[in-house]
């Protein structure tokens, strides 16, 4: 049994416990009340700006002192224009950070376009939403396309077809050159549109013939494209080492690919869909507040309220971390040399068609 004296000191000890100041969070404590800016590189329409606007709903939740977080949208060049201001002008405190096109790593490392002058690996990347392994990336044409199938469109002399994009860099420009000269596919670029939404209306108001886009943005913003009746059939898909279950009968590029050559570079071109939704804040983000962020990403993929509403628009999640981003730009940057050099070539050359 203890002593009087050794019970009043416990009892002093415990006293002193619960009065005692709880310790400080500086991360918490820097993020308690701030509103914090989610950039998005393209216009509000998108599966960009799908991604972005539900990211900036949830994740406030999961960041020490639970920020509010609003959204902003930076379209231009597609999102190479945004990919710019958070590597070089943004606040680098952690209040600012973004998601751009897939493509931005690949147009830095391959050094094709002056404009783009951010480093990959210096942004404090958060992860990516998406690796992509449940998506596709489909060639879809009108029905009244002046090509009624694969082999229509590799067809020597016939009529190109007319793919709306919006310019060099992103997805909608970059995968029909690659298409067009590792296949065989006659295609013609319309470069221009601000961003997605404005594509979609191009091919249904017939501007264009068509578009290379995700599957999950197509499930989102034109679902009766893929009714038997929608008056949009799909030609190839791409970022696929299998055929997606939902497109059984469309080939894939790697398939289509003339020779090994062309099967190398199309899979090595693919490396980008593994980010294919990549969330990154400015270079040089203070280490806590940066742990808190990508901690706080990965974490927000396991919030049932972030899934549901996931589930609700028909968006794919397949969620990478931080590290798995740089190690994605890592493989890209050290590809061979001659498949480097070629990618460059082909899509610096042509645009035209």
């Amino acid at each position: 049994m203890r002593s009087p004296i050794k019970r009043c000191v416990a009892l002093l000890l415990a006293g002193l416990a619960l009065t005692a100041p709880a310790r400080a969070d500086p991360v918490a404590d820097f993020y308690r009340g701030r509103t914090l800016t989610l950039v998005v590189g393209y216009g509000p329409s998108g599966g960009y700006d799908l991604f972005g606007r539900m990211m900036a709903r949830h994740l406030g939740r999961h960041i020490p002192g639970q920020p509010s977080i609003v959204v902003q949208n930076m379209p231009g060049a597609g999102s190479l224009r945004a990919t710019n201001w958070l590597y070089s002008v943004a606040p680098r405190d952690g209040t600012v950070f973004g998601i751009f096109a897939r493509d931005m790593p690949l147009l830095a490392v391959l050094g094709i376009n002056r404009a783009a002058t951010f480093d990959p690996r210096k942004f404090t990347w958060l992860g990516s939403a998406s690796d992509f392994s449940n998506d596709a990336y489909l060639l879809m044409v009108r029905s009244d396309a002046p090509t009624h199938s694969i082999e229509d469109a590799r067809r020597a002399g016939g009529p190109p077809l007319l793919l709306g994009s919006t310019a060099q860099g992103a997805s909608g420009s970059d995968v029909p050159i690659l298409l067009r000269d590792t296949l065989g596919i006659n295609i013609k670029l319309v470069e221009g549109y601000l961003d997605s939404g404005a594509i979609f209306l191009a091919v249904d108001r017939g501007e264009v013939n068509g578009r290379t886009v995700d599957l999950s943005s197509m499930k989102s913003f034109r679902p009766a494209w893929m009714a038997p009746n929608g008056g949009m059939r799909a030609l190839a898909q791409f970022a696929r080492a299998t055929r997606h279950p939902e497109f059984p009968e469309v080939p894939t590029a790697r398939e289509l690919a003339r020779n090994d050559d062309a099967r190398t570079l199309i899979e090595f071109a693919e490396l980008s869909y593994r980010i294919s939704r990549p969330f990154a804040a400015p270079p040089d983000v203070p280490a806590e507040r940066a742990r808190a962020l990508q901690d706080a990403f990965m974490a927000v993929h396991k919030d049932a309220a972030y899934l549901d509403e996931a589930a609700r628009l028909r968006l794919e999640l397949s969620p990478i971390d931080s590290r798995a981003v740089l190690d994605t730009i890592d493989r890209i940057a050290a590809a061979p040399p001659n498949v480097l050099d070629y990618l460059r070539r082909i899509m610096t050359a042509g645009k035209g068609g």
